[in-house]
């Protein structure tokens, strides 16, 4: 039996096809039954002339419930009369491959919580299936620019020996005799890359932050984009890399999926102009406090409000939807971001904000093994545990700088949505490791 699916149907019109998907509603009147029978492409109206005793399809439909995933076999006709794209499938065979218990245990009216413990089912969403394939379409997407720009893909280790960056925030397992981490970032693999001379580097994978959130934008497990990049002028050239990597991901998306987007989210995907404005972080406080905020001016980063406020005025300002934040002080960044040398209380780093939420954070690397551990020391940290990184750059490092992108973030932002949670395929949080 050959399958066909629902989005090719109006190839076959006055052919007999078979379906295969589950049904969507039930309409069983006296003399008609209207089925809509959906797959992951579409949705089709399968209507049937109801034929007394012995009919077998009639006696199918009254007996199969909403979800029951089916076979259908019928003629396709073209019904300018069908609200649901002017085709519908005459039936001649009905085959119940798994009929689904009643109640449902979730409908498009239950709350998010109740639909995540039913993913599998909040998944059937046409809405929902969405969201994965844009998902797809953006991973293609990075990939393809990367490829093009000479990055090599790695698959660094989530095992990590000591915890990575600060040591805080990370999940401890047993690993036989001792404790092992979940990698909270790629970073310190990422530099190692660099240091044993793979110019470009690249990674989409799983990061994981042992956070206590419980905000729309947080999870302990996400998928996280990667990208760092060896003899670089300077943090422009990281910038400038993103810039044309997201330009490329918007427009795959706003070509492939924007319609449906459109009906779906009631969102418009919109290709951003390059280059993304810039403004650094003492000319943003600045800007930010003018309008009240932070009215006692001791801030030195910016909260979600600061975030959103400062995308509002660039959007006035500009009519750009991004902007980057760059020259973090030295006091809200890692020990291993670059200081410039005209202002060492600062650091050549960024934040990238997409309508007032930050989706990347980057910057360019110290790659000087003295200057670094003298940061690292003015930091407070142990040595020690950080050897195996910091012997990265004690036989000759080249200038270097990445980022770190959350790509459930930028699939939220992307769409709309109001959470991160719809994001995700199956969410991870303090609160859930279920499914």
């Amino acid at each position: 039996m050959t399958r066909t699916l629902v989005r090719d149907l109006r190839r076959h019109i006055d052919e007999t096809v078979t379906i295969y998907g589950w049904i969507n509603t039930l309409r069983l009147q006296r003399r008609i039954q209207f089925v809509l029978v959906r797959d992951h492409t579409g949705t089709v109206q399968v209507t049937h002339r109801r034929g007394g005793e012995g009919d077998v399809v009639e006696d199918s439909f009254e007996r199969v419930s909403a979800e029951s995933a089916v076979k259908v076999t019928g003629k396709v006709v073209d019904n300018a009369q069908v609200k649901l794209g002017s085709l519908e499938i005459v039936p001649e065979r009905v085959e119940i491959v798994s009929q689904a218990e009643t109640p449902l245990p979730i409908d498009e009216h239950t709350n998010l919580d109740q639909r995540l413990d039913w993913r599998f089912l909040d998944l059937r969403r046409p809405s929902q299936h969405l969201v994965f394939d844009v998902q797809t379409t953006v991973e293609q997407a990075m990939r393809d620019v990367a490829a093009k720009e000479g990055f090599t893909e790695l698959h660094t280790p989530k095992l990590m020996g000591t915890a990575s960056e600060s040591g805080a925030e990370v999940f401890k397992v047993e690993y036989f005799d001792r404790t092992a981490y979940l990698a909270q970032s790629p970073q310190f693999y990422k530099q190692m890359a660099i240091a044993g001379g793979i110019d470009r580097v690249f990674e989409i994978g799983p990061v994981f932050r042992a956070e206590p959130s419980f905000t729309s934008r947080h999870a302990t497990e996400f998928t996280g984009v990667d990208a760092e990049l060896a003899w670089i002028d300077s943090v422009e050239d990281v910038m400038a890399f993103e810039e044309r990597m997201l330009h490329r991901v918007l427009a795959d998306v706003a070509e492939a999926h924007g319609a449906a987007i459109s009906e779906h989210f009631d969102t418009e995907v919109a290709v951003p102009g390059l280059p993304f404005p810039r403004i650094t972080m003492a000319d943003a406080l600045a800007e930010l406090r003018a309008t009240g905020w932070d009215s006692d001016g001791t801030k030195e980063d910016l909260d979600p409000e600061g975030e959103r406020a400062l995308s509002a005025l660039i959007a006035e300002e500009t009519g750009h939807e991004f902007v980057f934040v760059t020259r973090f002080p030295a006091s809200v960044r890692p020990f291993y971001h670059l200081r410039p040398s005209d202002d060492p209380t600062v650091t050549e780093s960024f934040d990238l904000l997409w309508n007032g939420i930050e989706i990347t954070t980057g910057a360019q690397r110290e790659h000087r093994y003295d200057v670094l551990t003298a940061q690292a020391r003015e930091k407070g940290m142990d040595l020690e545990p950080l050897a195996g990184y910091l012997n990265c750059f004690r036989y000759g490092c080249p200038p270097h700088g990445g980022l770190g992108l959350g790509l459930t973030r930028l699939i939220m932002v992307m769409l709309g949505l109001s959470t991160i949670r719809e994001a995700t395929f199956l969410f991870r949080g303090p609160n859930r490791l279920e499914p």
